[in-house]
């Protein structure tokens, strides 16, 4: 009988892996036994009282009685590290790819701020932080944000208004951000790019000697204890703020994560710095819209006059218009002009200067008005369309003669009837050769209203026209007792009702135009 010692472990997976990268003879030679191995066999002598035996008893009898002595593991394939760094390159890439995509996603500066704010606090394992921007002093500053020496937009993780306040006490020389925005944090240069400003990292806030008094009582009243700044900047951007994040306990993120962290915030000043120039175009459209419409309303007897106005982000070219005409009339307008942007803009105001010349020498009659205005349009701007509705109104006799071509029918609210009033069917200006359509009298009861709108109203609500008019005539008939005295708390009212919660901000969408005249 053979007694075989089992001394030789061979490690199946490191000897695979081996043998890819080294060959077989090389791979199994590195993983050959270096000792000498024990005898193959041995003799097996019989006890016999009184006779010791020679010879020593074979030694799987012992292994049996002792542990075996541990064999080191094999060292890991030269491969091995190189594909578990591939791997967490890949893992990097596909979450920095992931959150960016998110990023780019929003569309607006306050979606964009608080969705880095969430994959920041992700990307370096925080759970609050506050990002600040102010843009270097110009016209996107001027317009956009208020002037001064504090942040000019701050928005917070994890942090109330209160809690914001508090650390915008903390001088701004005493925190990394203020550093970074004042231009004071280290700037080194790398091969063709300007400095950028250095990430700043306090791991531990309340163990630094030399960290500011106020700081210090606003950490301690917060309850963070570390924090880690990285700030807004591109390469075509400049510096245009800085983001901080804030740790429960003594902390800073790792070398990976900073990494990560960075790249994600590089990226992130790009998007911002668009949605600034965004926002500086949307506010100059907003500017210009305005200056085109009356900046008040006339004062006519017998009737109250009041106006919403809505601009959207692309600047369209909703109007609306009232003046007085001779003999105590009032002319009442609104209008929209096809396209968007700076020349829907400027097309709108030539028509709507255009419409109260006509008005002044023919306003009685309606018709004429709309006929002349169809005529410039078609000789100045031949590949424009517009709608447009004109009211001539004689309060004292409660008398309207209005005339539409492709507009919305004027509503009329009051205590006994809320309906829409039967105008006829018109296509708009700019479509046909040669425009005409017959007006319509109305003859509005003493504290009844009139609302003429945009269909931007109608649009906004994402509904099909038919329900859209529904809505605006329920919201029209559920307007209170005490407000119906009130023409403007009665737009408001209606704008609120028939549009869902948010549609009825500046940049919610198309143009909006509602003009509401009470007649007494």
């Amino acid at each position: 009988m053979l007694d075989i010692t089992l001394r030789v472990r061979v490690h199946v997976d490191a000897l695979i892996a081996a043998q890819n990268d080294m060959g077989v003879c090389d791979a199994i030679e590195q993983n050959a036994p270096a000792g000498k191995p024990a005898d193959m066999s041995a003799p097996h002598l019989p006890k016999v009282a009184g006779i010791d035996s020679t010879v020593a008893g074979p030694q799987h009898t012992a292994a049996a009685a002792a542990p075996l002595p541990s064999v080191p593991a094999a060292p890991p394939a030269p491969g091995a590290l190189i594909q578990d760094r591939l791997a967490g390159w890949v893992s990097d890439l596909t979450t920095l790819h992931e959150l960016t995509e998110r990023l780019a996603r929003t569309a607006t500066l306050d979606e964009a701020l608080d969705e880095l704010l969430r994959a920041g606090a992700a990307l370096v394992g925080a759970r609050r932080g506050l990002v600040t921007l102010e843009p270097r002093p110009g016209p996107l500053r001027d317009d956009c944000f208020h002037g001064g020496r504090g942040p000019s937009l701050a928005k917070g993780l994890g942090l109330t208004h209160a809690e914001l306040g508090h650390i915008e006490t903390v001088p701004r020389s005493a925190t990394a951000y203020g550093r970074i925005l004042d231009g004071l944090a280290p700037q080194p240069g790398r091969p063709g790019r300007a400095g950028v400003p250095q990430a700043v990292a306090h791991p531990d806030l309340l163990g630094d000697p030399a960290l500011d008094p106020r700081h210090r009582e606003v950490a301690i009243r917060l309850g963070y204890a570390a924090s880690y700044t990285l700030p807004l900047a591109g390469d075509g951007s400049g510096t245009l703020g800085a983001a901080v994040w804030l740790y429960d306990e003594p902390a800073a993120p790792g070398e990976r994560r900073c990494h990560l962290a960075g790249l994600y915030m590089r990226y992130a000043a790009e998007h911002l710095a668009r949605l600034l120039e965004l926002e500086h175009a949307r506010a100059t459209v907003a500017t210009v819209a305005e200056g085109l419409l009356p900046s008040r309303l006339p004062r006519v007897p017998g009737v109250q006059l009041a106006a919403r106005h809505r601009t959207g982000p692309h600047g369209g070219g909703d109007w609306y218009d009232a003046l007085p005409l001779p003999e105590g009339a009032l002319g009442l307008a609104v209008g929209s002009v096809s396209g968007s942007g700076p020349s829907a803009l400027a097309a709108m105001g030539r028509l709507r200067a255009s419409l109260r010349a006509y008005a002044v020498m023919e306003g009685e009659d309606p018709v004429a008005v709309l006929s002349d205005l169809e005529l410039l349009l078609r000789l100045t701007e031949p590949a424009r369309t517009a709608t447009a509705l004109f009211a001539y109104a004689e309060p004292a006799a409660r008398k309207i003669v209005l005339a539409g071509a492709g507009h919305t029918p004027p509503l009329v609210v009051g205590e006994r009837r809320t309906e829409f009033v039967e105008t006829s069917l018109s296509a708009p200006l700019g479509m046909l050769a040669c425009w005409e359509a017959p007006s319509v009298e109305l003859s509005p009861e003493p504290g009844e209203t009139v609302l003429l709108y945009t269909d931007g109203l109608l649009r906004r609500t994402g509904d099909p026209m038919d329900r859209a008019f529904a809505r605006l005539h329920s919201a029209a008939a559920a307007v209170p007792k005490a407000v119906r005295d009130d023409p403007g708390a009665i737009a408001d009212h209606v704008l609120h009702t028939v549009l869902p919660e948010g549609l009825d901000r500046m940049d919610g969408g198309e143009d909006i135009v509602l003009l509401a005249a009470r007649f007494d």
